[in-house]
């Protein structure tokens, strides 16, 4: 199964955003999700060849932020689809049934489509504001997590879901109450000063329960 903590890389040049992913894989970050947005082809083929080598030789996993031809073209490991963004289904005959096909969810409605569309995770948010994101949908807070997980038990949904959306290191206990126990995060690990401390903090939080 997937790592339960996912990096979302930051950075507005290929420097910016390969320096932010060897920090994050340095300190022990096993999944890297590349979001470089409103880039040219170029630079985002470029950064996308150096992060593939980078996660290789980390052994992580390595996934592309909305652009299923660029992870067919350079074989990444997935991509990450928006509710905009290409369908599952027509994504998946790109990608074959060997990659993973992450989807956003805003809702308990969101997931049961993404979910029968065959997707291999949720990542479901934004669970309070932050900046990393533009055209934000509602925030759901630690209520509405509680909310959906507890109509995904009732209808005996399961899959991997992901709580993202300006998540800090003293929510997670919090979110881990309503049913999540996986976290997609971005500016907590680009910030952090102690990246390593940070992320062993991370999985302590998030694997203390071996709850799948």
């Amino acid at each position: 199964m997937y790592p339960k903590l996912q990096y979302i890389s930051q950075g507005k040049t290929i420097e910016e955003q390969l320096y932010n992913i060897h920090q994050a894989l340095d300190a022990g970050c096993e999944w890297i999700q590349m979001r470089f947005k409103n880039q040219t082809e170029k630079n985002t083929f470029a950064l996308a060849e150096s992060v593939k080598f980078l996660c290789e030789e980390y052994l992580a996993h390595f996934i592309i932020n909305d652009d299923v031809y660029l992870a067919q073209q350079i074989a990444a490991d997935g991509v990450h689809l928006g509710l905009t963004d290409m369908k599952i289904t027509e994504a998946r005959t790109f990608l074959g049934t060997t990659k993973i096909i992450g989807a956003t969810a805003n809702t308990f409605e969101d997931i049961v489509f993404q979910t029968q569309n065959g997707c291999d995770y949720i990542g479901l948010g934004p669970f309070q504001f932050t900046e990393t994101k533009e055209k934000l949908s509602p925030i759901l807070g630690i209520e509405g997590y509680a909310y959906i997980f507890n109509k995904l038990k009732a209808e005996d949904i399961q899959i991997p879901i992901y709580a993202i959306g300006g998540i800090t290191l003293e929510n997670i206990e919090s979110l881990i109450t309503t049913g999540v126990h996986r976290v997609a995060v971005s500016g907590m690990i680009t910030k952090s000063s102690q990246k390593e401390k940070l992320i062993q903090q991370l999985n302590e939080k998030l694997y203390a329960n071996i709850i799948v």
